[in-house]
């Protein structure tokens, strides 16, 4: 899957997302939620923000850290696993966490 499908199937996925948005950054796509800067498209993964509240979720599923260079590592942003990225309903709801303040 092309790098611009992939963003699109995300899109598709979380469509019911009011307000969201998708912008071109970090070599991938930014994901934001109103103003919330929630998410990362970049080479084919979906990565979150996470808080100490959902970051065990992704810690059960040996979520990857968002690490595009060995300079540029966001500790805080996880990959989304893959049966949560299928499962839209689910992928909404870790969106919704995601993008929480």
């Amino acid at each position: 899957m092309s790098t611009d499908s992939f963003r699109d199937f995300v899109l598709e996925q979380l469509a019911a997302l009011d307000g969201l948005r998708c912008k071109r950054m970090f070599g991938g796509y930014g994901l934001y939620w109103g103003e919330q800067f929630f998410g990362i498209v970049f080479d084919g993964r979906l990565y979150f923000k996470t808080h100490p509240e959902t970051l065990p979720e992704y810690m059960e599923h040996h979520a990857a850290i968002f690490a595009p260079s060995e300079k540029q590592v966001l500790k805080n942003y996880r990959e989304v696993p893959v049966d949560i990225l299928e499962d839209s309903e689910r992928l909404l709801h870790w969106a919704k966490k995601a993008g929480r303040v």
